[in-house]
C-alpha cells in the first residue's frame, strides 16, 4: 500500500472515528473523549507500520507481534460476551456519550473481569503493542506512547464514572483487580 493510500485510509478511518465519538468529543470529562485519541494513535500506528506486517514472518518480533494481536482479539471478544451476558443494561443520563454496551446495570467481575478491570482497553493496548513490534522506530514509538497515555487517561476517567455509578462496590473491585494486565498492571 502506498503512502498516499495509507493517508487516505487514515483520513477515512478518522472520519469514521469522529462520527462514532461525536458525542464524547463534545464532553471532555467523559472517558470516550480520551478513547478517541487512543483509537486515532492506534490507527496511525497500524497504518504507519503496514508495510512491515509480513516481512520476515517468523522473526522473533514478528511472532511476538502476532501473539499480541491474537490476544487483542481474544480479549475484546471475551470482554464483550461477558458484558452482554452478565452486565444488564441501564440508561445513564449522567453519561450520554456512552455506547450502549458500556451502560451495564451490574458490576461485572467474572471471566477476565475477575483479574482486570478494562479488558477491552487491554485489547487496544495489545493491538498497539502488536502493531509497534512490526517496526520499532521513533515514529512508531511516538504513536505507541500516545496510545498508552490515551488508554491510561481513558481507563482512569472511566473508573471515576464507575465509582460514581457503582459506589463502594467498584472501589472494592479496584482493590483486587489490575487495570490492564492480570497480576501486574
Amino acid at each position: 500500500m502506498s503512502v498516499f493510500t495509507r493517508l487516505v485510509v487514515f483520513f477515512v478511518a478518522s472520519l469514521l472515528l469522529v462520527y462514532i465519538s461525536r458525542k464524547a468529543l463534545r464532553l471532555r470529562d467523559c472517558h470516550g473523549f480520551y478513547r478517541f485519541f487512543a483509537f486515532e494513535s492506534i490507527a496511525a500506528l497500524v497504518l504507519y507500520n503496514q508495510p512491515h506486517w509480513f516481512v520476515q514472518p517468523f522473526a522473533p518480533l514478528q511472532c511476538l507481534s502476532w501473539l499480541l494481536l491474537v490476544l487483542s482479539v481474544a480479549l475484546v471478544l471475551h470482554g464483550l460476551v461477558v458484558l452482554a451476558r452478565e452486565g444488564g443494561r441501564v440508561e445513564r443520563d449522567q453519561h450520554p456519550a456512552n455506547m450502549a454496551f458500556e451502560n451495564t446495570s451490574t458490576l461485572v467481575n467474572s471471566g477476565v473481569y475477575r483479574y482486570i478491570r478494562h479488558p477491552m482497553y487491554a485489547s487496544l493496548l495489545f493491538l498497539a503493542l502488536g502493531a509497534w513490534c512490526k517496526n520499532i522506530d521513533i515514529f512508531s514509538t511516538l504513536f505507541m506512547a500516545v496510545a498508552v497515555m490515551a488508554l491510561m487517561f481513558t481507563a482512569r476517567r472511566e473508573e471515576l464514572e464507575n465509582i460514581e455509578f457503582f459506589g463502594t462496590a467498584y472501589t472494592a473491585y479496584m482493590q483486587h483487580t489490575r487495570m490492564f494486565i492480570p497480576f501486574l498492571f
